[in-house]
């Protein structure tokens, strides 16, 4: 397949209006979003949907998010809009925060896994918004990588990711956000499905009824949300949670080292800034720098505990997760 990579660092018309032709003729497109880039369909198309978790070699059992360009379109998704959906929406979108209500039943069964609930949000990406207003469709997209990899945060990350799998991948520069979204259930009382960088202090100043946070496990049955597998978003080498100097006692030079400050006496090594946003911003990337350097092992130096870093912990975690 011959691909096809479309610069939109200033985006136009003109420059994203193939790449809106194809969506609308059933193509799988790779778009940059402000959290991770994303592998888009149709989602009113299943079998353009159906692409979708081919190339990622994701299960059915794992619904995906719709994206559309604003507020006015979330009606085409989903059945019904409560105030406490309109409130959250003024309040964080164009931005990272996935809200899964009822869905419209013109959304096919394979976009939500056969559940009676989507997740949709308004990315804040203007190239996503644009490339959306222009194909006229929401865009059902997962990330776009491999099943259970590291979600790519560059147009080169997908491309070495998935290879061959799909023709059209739209280049923005390194996402801004670096980490998926928080998604957030509305279906009852309302929760927390999936961590992100939007935290649960500032929802809860929309929605003080907010539950806490409670780490859903799903294996094998239908999720309510992406994100919830034990194993996720992790690279091909071992992830350790641990003090760097843990590498000394491996006497291989195919440790690589995710810390805070830089390696003595050399050694691959990625040194992270200290705040929650940037660290979430180039985790990723550091974890596909390992993987491409042949990393067997990835020692990660524990980050803060503090609220502010419970996304960043709850990716970590999934990543040193055994998939047995």
């Amino acid at each position: 397949m011959k691909r096809v990579i479309v610069d939109a660092t200033n985006p136009s018309s003109d420059d994203l209006m193939p790449v809106a032709d194809a969506l609308r003729d059933g193509q799988v497109v790779a778009f940059p979003t402000e959290t991770v880039y994303g592998l888009g369909a149709n989602a009113m198309d299943a079998a353009a949907v159906a692409r979708i978790f081919e190339a990622k070699g994701r299960p059915p059992t794992n619904p995906l998010i719709v994206h559309v360009a604003s507020i006015d379109d979330v009606m085409s998704v989903v059945r019904e809009w409560p105030e406490s959906a309109q409130r959250l929406a003024e309040r964080f979108w164009p931005g990272p925060l996935t809200l899964v209500l009822r869905k419209n039943p013109l959304i096919p069964g394979i976009v939500t896994a056969d559940l009676d609930t989507v997740g949709v949000r308004v990315p804040r990406h203007p190239v996503a918004r644009r490339l959306i207003e222009l194909a006229g469709v929401p865009l059902a997209a997962p990330s776009a990588n491999r099943y259970m990899g590291v979600s790519p945060t560059t147009a080169e990350h997908v491309v070495k990711g998935l290879n061959n799998e799909i023709k059209w991948v739209v280049d923005s520069g390194p996402a801004e956000v670096g980490l998926e979204s928080t998604v957030l259930s509305l279906v009852g009382r309302p929760r927390v499905l999936r961590l992100g960088m939007i935290s649960l202090e500032s929802i809860q100043e929309v929605l003080p009824e907010l539950e806490p946070y409670y780490d859903e496990v799903v294996e094998g049955v239908s999720a309510s949300s992406p994100g919830q597998a034990r194993r996720h978003y992790a690279p091909e080498a071992k992830v350790i949670i641990g003090d760097p100097e843990l590498r000394k006692a491996f006497n291989s030079p195919r440790v690589g080292v995710v810390s805070f400050s830089r390696l003595e006496g050399g050694g691959l090594g990625r040194v992270m800034p200290r705040d929650p946003e940037g660290y979430a911003r180039e985790l990723y990337d550091a974890l596909h720098m390992m993987d491409e350097a042949g990393c067997e092992t990835i020692i990660v130096e524990p980050p803060p505990t503090t609220a502010k870093w419970q996304a960043i912990w709850d990716r970590l975690r999934r990543a040193t997760e055994s998939e047995s």
